[in-house]
């Protein structure tokens, strides 16, 4: 079944440890006189046969009532001034607390991002001020009952995204939705809306008051999806691309997509190489990206040592093991392995070499990195003053052990003589 077909029964499975929280929760606070239903994307997950990763909670329950219906110490307000409070979990299975919101309207977004204030009110208000018609959906785990008030299950079964009223208003009210647009329909594979996209187009040079974690946050996510090459299509056709990622102007889209297309699955650093490579200047395009995207050092480091090492895990077949080593016991080596997998794979080239890395990474610890046979200390014991000369002597040590040159002290002894002609024999 395509990803946007809803499932036939409006029901959900609430057998997830999560979702049994979920619905303590909610009987709860209808226990206690009070309103209150699953709401958001737990709902639309769920009737797309999703495991939702959590179940947020919508109530007309004030925030001060929620407390008190679960009690100061049960209770988180880490979002109070937005109605939102956390409410711990009673069993050990479930580690992050339930997010119970009150129904709420929203006023002014002066700032494009956050609203100036809000106004606690009733479900129809609430599903109104949110995002896309997809996530306006609320569901009663009790009674088993889906609530509709924007359309959304309708957009679900045809598998569109569609802002909940005008787009201009809610891209205006919150410039990041354009991104959330563009991600929703990479990760649900929906077809945006006509007048949708055509608000993303107009209002595309305004996603600069977003912050570069926000920006980072759903472009990652985008990268990661199985179908990232339509993503990427789309950050370029809605306009968005010279503002949230201008070196999409000089890479070539195509080949990234190919890569994508390669790779059965992605990881951010992983993405991240394979997209770099598209370019003239893969190692500009992963700077570019740190500064634009707020990228962790392990995201560049990886990205980058793919980058600069792929082809040797791709020839590893036919180059020395000595050349080959140091690449598979890097502590990339899995991304670096990836992005060699998915070029080669694109390219239709042969894969013996990946074969082989991967072969190598079962091998015992020390058959894949065995002890060295000589070290600084002996070349100094042997009389050798210290110098330059030692790490170069010392490295074709280590590359003739590892291509079965030298085997052991003796031989790696004797190496080092021919190494270093200057010294007597008897020294070593």
């Amino acid at each position: 079944m395509a990803s946007w077909e809803i499932r036939s029964a409006l029901t959900i499975d609430l057998s997830a440890p999560q979702a049994v929280e979920g619905v303590r929760v909610v009987r709860r606070l209808r226990d206690s006189g009070f309103t209150a239903f699953f709401a958001g994307g737990c709902v639309r997950d769920a009737l797309l046969g999703a495991q939702p990763k959590d179940y947020d909670v919508a109530t007309d329950a004030t925030p001060d009532a929620v407390r008190d219906v679960f009690g100061r110490n049960r209770t988180l307000a880490f979002g109070a001034s937005f109605g939102v409070i956390g409410v711990l979990p009673e069993t050990e299975s479930v580690a992050a607390p339930t997010e119970v919101a009150t129904f709420r309207s929203d006023g002014n977004y002066s700032d494009g991002r956050h609203p100036d204030s809000v106004t606690f009110g009733n479900a129809a208000a609430d599903a109104c001020r949110r995002d896309f018609t997809i996530n306006g959906l609320f569901y009663d785990p009790l009674r088993g009952e889906l609530i509709d008030y924007v359309g959304g299950k309708a957009d679900l079964g045809r598998g569109i995204l569609q802002t909940i009223g005008a787009a201009e208003d809610r891209f205006d009210e919150d410039k990041l939705r354009m991104l959330r647009a563009v991600r929703f329909a990479t990760v649900q594979e929906f077809t945006i809306d006509v007048a949708t996209f055509d608000a993303i187009r107009l209002q595309a040079a305004t996603i600069g008051v977003v912050s570069s974690e926000r920006v980072g946050a759903e472009l990652r996510k985008v990268l990661t999806a199985p179908r990232a090459a339509d993503g990427i299509d789309l950050i370029n056709d809605t306009g968005l691309a010279p503002y949230v990622w201008p070196q999409l102007a000089d890479s070539d889209v195509p080949r990234i997509g190919r890569y994508f297309a390669a790779s059965e699955s992605r990881d951010v650093p992983t993405a991240l190489a394979l997209a770099g490579l598209a370019h003239a200047r893969p190692a500009a395009v992963i700077r570019g990206l740190a500064e634009a995207w707020k990228l962790s050092n392990q995201e560049c480091r990886a990205a980058n040592a793919a980058i600069g090492q792929w082809a040797v895990v791709a020839e590893a077949a036919d180059l020395p093991w000595s050349r080959v080593q140091p690449v598979v016991t890097d502590r990339d080596a899995a991304t670096i392995i990836a992005v060699a997998r998915a070029v080669v794979a694109s390219e239709r080239t042969s894969d013996s070499g990946i074969e082989l890395c991967e072969s190598a990474l079962r091998w015992p610890a020390e058959k894949l990195a065995p002890p060295t046979l000589v070290s600084g200390d002996d070349l100094k014991a042997a009389g050798i003053p210290p110098g330059p000369h030692y790490r170069s002597v010392l490295q074709q040590i280590r590359d003739a052990q590892l291509d079965g040159r030298v085997t052991s002290r003796i031989e790696a002894e004797d190496l080092a003589r021919t190494l270093l002609p200057d010294h007597p024999p008897s020294n070593l």
